[in-house]
């Protein structure tokens, strides 16, 4: 098998995957406070088979008029106001997260980097517009584009809570962790990393020769 195969940027059509999970004050990704935000990233072994890479994490200071959905603090049990989250500006943290990934994806050799989330609408709708809002005109991240592991984790174990999701793949799930940005990421980063690594060894992926489409289709 070729050398090529067995790399990261040629698995996602140049894409780099990054795990992302937030946690906020509402659902309103324009109105709502980014209170906390991690990434993590993946590494692609000599087998072709995904493992978790590297992590990024930040709490952040409500930005200026940011909504605070008391229900919503309450269900992640974060004190906005608490000093000892170490919360920095969103734009100071937003600018550090896409330095990080940049730099990643180009040791990666990816050309951009892709969102995956679970519920990615949700985590990918709120990256934006912190990004937006921080004036970031040099993103890593694709504007549309996300790899949803609710539909993923659908399709290969059956079932689309995370915790559930996780179970089903062996993997150790702690629920007094859940609702940190950074135990979710990680989390979720094994369940895409079982999911896709799983598909491989099913023999899915890297399709016979034969059945490879032309790279201009």
């Amino acid at each position: 098998m070729s050398d090529t195969v067995n790399k990261l940027s040629t698995r996602f059509r140049g894409y780099f995957p990054v795990i992302i999970d937030v946690e906020t004050a509402g659902f309103n990704a324009h109105t709502d406070a980014l209170l906390e935000i991690a990434a993590v990233t993946v590494r692609m072994d000599d087998d072709g088979l995904l493992h978790p890479d590297a992590a990024f994490h930040h709490h952040v200071t409500p930005f200026e008029g940011a909504n605070l959905e008391p229900a919503a603090l309450e269900f992640n049990g974060i004190d906005p106001d608490c000093a000892l989250r170490g919360a920095i500006e969103e734009s100071e943290a937003m600018k550090a997260l896409c330095k990080d990934v940049r730099k990643a994806q180009k040791n990666a050799d990816c050309q951009r980097s892709v969102i995956v989330a679970h519920n990615a609408a949700f985590d990918h709708g709120f990256v934006n517009a912190a990004i937006d809002r921080s004036k970031i005109k040099r993103t890593p991240f694709h504007p549309f584009v996300s790899f949803d592991t609710t539909s993923l984790a659908g399709l290969a174990v059956g079932q689309t809570v995370l915790v559930k999701a996780c179970r089903a793949a062996g993997i150790e799930f702690d629920q007094n962790e859940a609702h940190s940005a950074l135990y979710d990421a990680t989390k979720t980063t094994e369940l895409f990393c079982y999911i896709v690594n799983r598909y491989r060894n099913l023999g899915g992926w890297p399709l016979p020769e034969e059945e490879t489409p032309a790279q201009n289709n």
